[in-house]
């Protein structure tokens, strides 16, 4: 009898999909070299992961020609002084400044409520991580390109159309900003194909069925709303409810034949319970991603599909260590992408801000 042949799925590194995009930015940043972008990054925690962060910005800031100002307050200027100390009115003094192009905020600082507030307070034209309630409006509602003068608006912007059929903005605006962490990992999962781009734009994920664990405002949720906006069918888990995000109606229409079509899909993902447990989900899940800011979850690799793809997100792995026997491909962080995401963002606000003159 012939031995077996032992296989595990592809690890696969965040640095190879980042190159392009490296590439890409320092192409931009090169062509525009007269007015290089400026990022005013506020630190003001004694977090060590922000601190990293920090330093893993900068370096890579430099390296591409943009401008990386970082402004400490709070214990991160001085140990006497406390978490958060003075970083409303840095955001503010930013937001002020005509040299700024972008503000980048070290979270978490005081928690979710006081953190939100926080994040409200940069202005939606100088926000590269896309937090703003602005941004996640448009995300949530499928607003993919406005005209950045409506970011200042006191009102919310009409519906999409539901027959976007390219990713080239219509004359007079761009696109909106994506919230840097959720478009990071629709670029690793278009780099594994998990995109057919063969299908028209605003549905390449259609076939697709992904569960994604944790639904945090920062990246859960808006990932799944996300994914959903692009066809696939999403299991948004978190800690107490599942929920399931798709554009396709869950029962077919009853219309006539005008209107049948334009029932097909909603021109944005719907919310509807989920009576399947979270076994049930992976078991049937195409791709499964994972980001419980806690080092002792796991994934179970039983309760997966064979072959799926598997994604972390979390600073801590939230998969078994035998992740492999089942994945096809597991990436195990997204970090690198995701500051490459954040620098696209920033350059957008520059585009932004030239269109505001």
């Amino acid at each position: 009898m012939a031995n077996q042949v032992e296989r595990k799925g592809l690890l696969l590194k965040a640095d190879a999909i980042a190159a392009p995009f490296h590439e890409e930015i320092k192409r931009a940043v090169a062509s525009n070299n007269a007015h290089p972008p400026t990022i005013a990054a506020i630190l003001s925690t004694s977090s060590a992961p922000s601190r990293f962060y920090a330093d893993f910005a900068k370096k890579q800031c430099e390296e591409l020609g943009v401008t990386f100002i970082l402004r400490k307050t709070g214990v991160a200027l001085s140990p006497e002084l406390g978490e958060g100390e003075g970083v409303e009115e840095a955001i503010i003094e930013a937001n002020e400044d005509d040299c700024v192009t972008g503000i980048l905020v070290f979270f978490p600082i005081f928690g979710l409520q006081q953190d939100h507030y926080l994040q409200q307070i940069v202005s939606p034209l100088k926000d590269v991580e896309g937090l703003n309630f602005k941004f996640h409006y448009n995300l949530y509602h499928n607003i993919r390109f406005i005209e950045p003068k409506s970011l200042l608006a006191s009102t919310m912007p009409p519906p999409p159309s539901t027959d976007i059929l390219s990713d080239e903005p219509p004359p007079g605006t761009v696109k909106s900003i994506i919230p840097c962490t959720p478009l990071a990992v629709v670029k690793c999962l278009e780099h594994v194909d998990v995109y057919n781009k063969i299908l028209p734009y605003g549905d390449r994920a259609y076939g697709k069925t992904i569960t994604v664990i944790n639904r945090s405002e920062v990246v859960g949720r808006p990932l799944a709303a996300l994914l959903s906006n692009d066809g696939a069918r999403v299991f948004s888990v978190d800690i107490d409810s599942i929920q399931e995000y798709t554009k396709r109606p869950k029962f077919s229409p009853k219309s006539t034949d005008d209107n049948a079509e334009a029932l097909k899909y909603h021109p944005r993902h719907v919310t509807h319970p989920c009576i399947l447990s979270l076994q049930e989900c992976l078991s049937i899940s195409d791709v499964v991603i994972s980001a419980v800011p806690n080092a002792i979850y796991k994934v179970k690799t039983e309760w997966l599909k064979d072959g799926c793809v598997c994604v972390n997100v979390a600073a801590d792995k939230n998969f078994e260590k035998d992740i492999r026997d089942k994945a096809s491909i597991y990436i195990p962080a997204v970090g690198k992408v995701t500051i490459f995401m954040l620098l696209r963002n920033l350059l957008r606000l520059q585009q932004y801000q030239v269109y505001m003159s």
